[in-house]
């Protein structure tokens, strides 16, 4: 055999191992690699038995409604209205000073650049311009004109007073008890009462007219910086009226009327939630349901806690005239109620029992279950007649200055069809009545009682009238 060319390479020495590092087959393993081993395992076994982790919600996307939309685009067109009947109707006159309704820019929700005789221009059929009589003789300027009411929005006003004593005192008495009860303390400020008054169908003066009628039920008390109205009696509340459902009664032998096998959610037309949302939804309605008159109690879960805001702002929305509110206005509530800090959120995460409407400058939240699918409502309220009737007068009013542009009526400053439009950006300032502008409201100094008209149905004629809008800075907004 040929020796190898490798022969001649050197062997290495072979170095003695310690006799620790032999392996002897009847030894029992090492210590230091049992230890790991077993650890490992146990954290493997606690894993296979715990449950498995809730899955995160997925970034919540809000999908629009164009049919509320357009119910919450009509109602902020109509708020500059609304929010100047309120101080006109104040005053047994029926009318204020211009200059003083120029110091009500926050409550009226005027922009600071705005002027407030181009907004009131807006409305001939509800309000007109006159020259106040004053103590002493002056030119006819701005100092001197008056916002007053027309007859028929006096009409109006005297009507729903009326419907408000006779038919649905009741009713409103039981509003204003339900939202006692779902308070902690059985109490509510007056001045956050305000803020929804109207929202309720009630009086602005709501304080002396229905309260009084109620002193079994209601009392007031008096605490450091306002008047707060306590709940005598805590009798069971009557349930609130229930809106319809959406599809009609039918008989019970079609198959889509048949008790499902599975479970369902049901949603409005053209909305669709991702698979994790559609879960959890699904999950949070198979617990028991929470009432928004009890108390929650001490360590609550979340769902829990979740689960009664959604009862009390349904039961809130349930309540409205045009089951709609303002986000803002159900914020104020955010401590009585006990409602989350981030209320949008929550309305956001249950679609399927409301909608939070983006349009305007101030969000609006809906109650779904009270609308079909065009946007009406199932059930109408009976204050709902001095809405209609009020759209009704603001139309009248709107084809009295398309005819005026047209050359059938002298034509006004600031008369355009373009107004309509900016009343979606009127920002809605603060609504504390109470407060804010309750002294401002009683200034009788600057005119009387009796007070006399300029022209033939609430109008300035002749050069008068021309001269004060030529003096007046806001004619490049026309």
């Amino acid at each position: 055999m040929a020796p190898s060319s490798l022969s001649i390479l050197p062997v290495p020495p072979l170095t003695p191992l310690h006799p620790r590092c032999l392996r002897h087959p009847t030894a029992a393993p090492a210590p230091t690699t049992s230890q790991p081993l077993t650890l490992a395992v146990c954290c493997a076994r606690a894993k296979a038995a715990s449950p498995a982790p809730m899955r995160p919600l997925p970034p919540l996307k809000l999908v629009r409604c164009p049919a509320l939309d357009r119910q919450a685009a009509h109602a902020s067109r109509l708020r500059f209205a609304r929010k100047l009947l309120t101080p006109l109707l104040s005053k047994p006159c029926g009318f204020l000073p211009l200059r003083v309704l120029l110091d009500c820019r926050r409550f009226l929700g005027l922009p600071r650049r705005r002027q407030l005789v181009p907004f009131v221009l807006r409305y001939p059929t509800l309000f007109c311009l006159f020259q106040a009589p004053i103590s002493r003789p002056l030119s006819p300027s701005l100092s001197t004109l008056a916002v007053a009411l027309t007859p028929v929005a006096h009409a109006l006003a005297s009507d729903l007073v009326a419907l408000r004593g006779a038919e649905l005192a009741p009713g409103l008495a039981d509003k204003v008890h339900c939202l006692l009860l779902m308070t902690p303390r059985r109490s509510l400020l007056v001045s956050k009462l305000a803020h929804i008054a109207p929202d309720l169908g009630l009086a602005m003066d709501f304080r002396a007219t229905l309260c009084p009628r109620h002193p079994g039920i209601f009392n007031f008390a008096n605490i450091s910086h306002d008047h707060a109205l306590h709940l005598v009696d805590s009798p069971p509340p009557h349930p609130s009226p229930l809106p319809l459902p959406l599809r009609p009664v039918v008989r019970p032998d079609r198959l889509i009327d048949r008790p499902r096998r599975f479970p369902h959610l049901p949603l409005r037309r053209g909305l669709n939630l991702r698979r994790a949302h559609r879960d959890y939804l699904l999950r949070f309605h198979s617990l028991p349901e929470a009432s928004p008159f009890e108390p929650l109690e001490e360590g609550a879960s979340t769902e829990t806690t979740e689960q009664r805001a959604c009862a009390v702002v349904r039961e809130v929305l349930a309540m409205t005239m045009e089951k709609r509110m303002l986000v803002d206005h159900l914020t104020h509530f955010r401590m009585d109620f006990g409602l989350p800090n981030r209320l949008p959120a929550l309305l956001v995460r249950h679609p399927e029992l409301f909608y939070m409407s983006i349009k305007g400058v101030w969000h609006s939240a809906f109650l779904v279950k009270a609308f079909d699918d065009d946007g009406r409502l199932l059930v109408e309220d009976g204050m709902l007649v001095g809405r209609d009737r009020l759209e009704e007068l603001v139309r009248e009013g709107k084809k009295i200055r398309r005819a005026r542009k047209k050359g059938v009526f002298p034509v006004d400053g600031g008369d355009t069809d373009e107004d309509d439009e900016e009343d979606d950006n009127v920002a809605e300032g603060s609504s504390a009545v109470d407060g804010e502008f309750g002294d401002l409201f009683e200034q009788d100094s600057v005119a009387g009682e009796d007070w006399n008209e300029v022209g033939d149905g609430g109008r300035i004629e002749g050069a008068t009238k021309k001269r004060i809008l030529n003096r007046m800075p806001w004619r490049s907004f026309g």
